[in-house]
């Protein structure tokens, strides 16, 4: 057995040292500019905080105190009418004051709730001057229970993940405002969905893999492939939209949106849009996990080539698609499990369920997404596996010219 020399061990060392101070450093880098963009994000308004319909109303929790259904008409399986109640008010600029609040029932089970006397609702109370005109019970109060919830979501995320979960929060954090303080404002001044969509997605993809690898080789690997991927998608999605006659006001709530006064929108570039947006999270994570099964290789095997590196990733990729694309279905096809119950109830033939455009847009969304992740497979392998492997020092030349820690930085992909 051939020992090594003192010298090279010690080598070996300073090179780890310098390899972790680097890495950290270029991850500190990505949590400083992810924070700056949090804040930043956190602090624009949206343009929309002054909406009419919310102008001259005061909003804030309230207890009901009594109710009177003598107003509703109940017809067994729907009530219609008017709920009477009152509520001694939690907030806000009369809290503390006892008035009486009225809930509407429209007959829709999805719509109507109805309170019982303990309940904590949701109010909106109109007034003029000190008055209290009227207080309309919006929903029942559930704002503290989503804090607790959140707070048990983030305080698990980091006793399990330790400082990689604070990372996610971070991550998750900025997703949530992205969407809702620049993608939906966008929409609303009517940019271009499609376009507006893959700048936004593509901020998003490379805020939250820098996130994971910090400012290095495999951010720009994944990323590469996750925009790939994405691409991919996108073009599809806009095809087969267009071939299946697929019209956006099939989502949730499109024609309640036409009617607040923005007719001029286009939603179906607005659905285009929702499918490479909706597979954009199992894009990025899939993209991830190969890089980083890449990485891992490239790390064990410094001498590695690329193309066996790539190969090696492509591996990686057919296992993980299998489940990906599972993943996908149940995601989308698990708010509709009422509705294939009312198909099977009524003894609907599949002919005429596939040819529903409800359900077209839903076997689009799936096979599309799906399509994107297995393109996402092989682009990432080939992204990672180039990069990764790029001006590589085989081993045995690192051997003899000495320059261990020089070499090292080559071979760890830090330069």
């Amino acid at each position: 057995m051939v020992r090594l020399p003192a010298f090279w061990h010690d080598g070996k060392e300073i090179m780890k040292g310098k390899i972790r101070k680097k890495l950290l450093t270029r991850e500190l880098a990505a949590v400083y500019v992810s924070f700056v963009l949090f804040v930043i994000l956190l602090v624009i308004p949206t343009g929309y905080e002054e909406a009419v319909i919310y102008q001259g109303t005061d909003r804030c929790a309230a207890e009901v105190l009594e109710t009177d259904e003598s107003m509703i008409i109940d017809t067994g399986l729907v009530k219609s009418g008017e709920q009477s109640c009152r509520v001694r008010l939690l907030g806000g600029r009369f809290k503390g004051q006892e008035t009486d609040a009225f809930n509407m029932l429209n007959g829709s089970l999805e719509n109507d709730k109805l309170f019982v006397a303990g309940d904590k609702a949701q109010v909106v109370i109109s007034y003029q001057g000190d008055e209290i005109i009227s207080v309309n019970m919006i929903d029942h109060y559930r704002i503290p229970w989503e804090i607790a919830l959140a707070a048990m979501f983030i305080l698990a995320l980091i006793l399990v993940a330790g400082k990689t979960g604070i990372r996610a929060i971070l991550s998750f954090s900025i997703t949530v405002l992205m969407i809702w303080k620049v993608l939906v404002p966008m929409y609303l001044n009517g940019y271009h969905p499609v376009v507006t969509g893959i700048i936004i997605t593509g901020v998003l993809t490379v805020v939250i893999i820098s996130l994971v690898y910090g400012f290095e080789r495999r951010t720009g690997a994944a990323v590469c492939g996750a925009m790939s991927g994405l691409i991919v998608t996108a073009v599809l999605g806009v095809i087969f939209t267009d071939v299946l006659k697929i019209h956006g006001a099939i989502m949730p709530y499109s024609e309640s949106l036409l009617y607040s006064g923005y007719a001029d929108l286009n939603l179906t570039r607005i659905f285009m849009a929702s499918i490479f947006i909706g597979a954009s999270g199992a894009v990025i994570d899939l993209s991830v996990d190969i890089t980083s099964a890449v990485w891992e290789v490239v790390c064990k095997k410094p001498d590695i080539g690329w193309k066996e590196a790539t190969k090696s990733g492509m591996n990686v990729g057919r296992a993980a698609m299998g489940t990906m694309t599972t993943t996908l279905l149940l995601a989308y096809s698990g708010g509709y499990v009422t509705l294939m119950m009312v198909f099977m109830a009524q003894g609907t033939p599949l002919y005429n369920i596939f040819n529903y455009k409800y359900i077209a847009s839903e076997i689009l969304d799936t096979i599309v997404g799906s399509m994107g992740l297995v393109s996402v497979a092989p682009l990432t392998a080939l992204c990672a596996g180039w990069l990764l492997t790029r001006g590589r020092v085989p081993l045995h030349d690192t051997e003899k010219s000495g320059n261990i820690v020089a070499a090292a930085e080559q071979n760890t992909g830090i330069d």
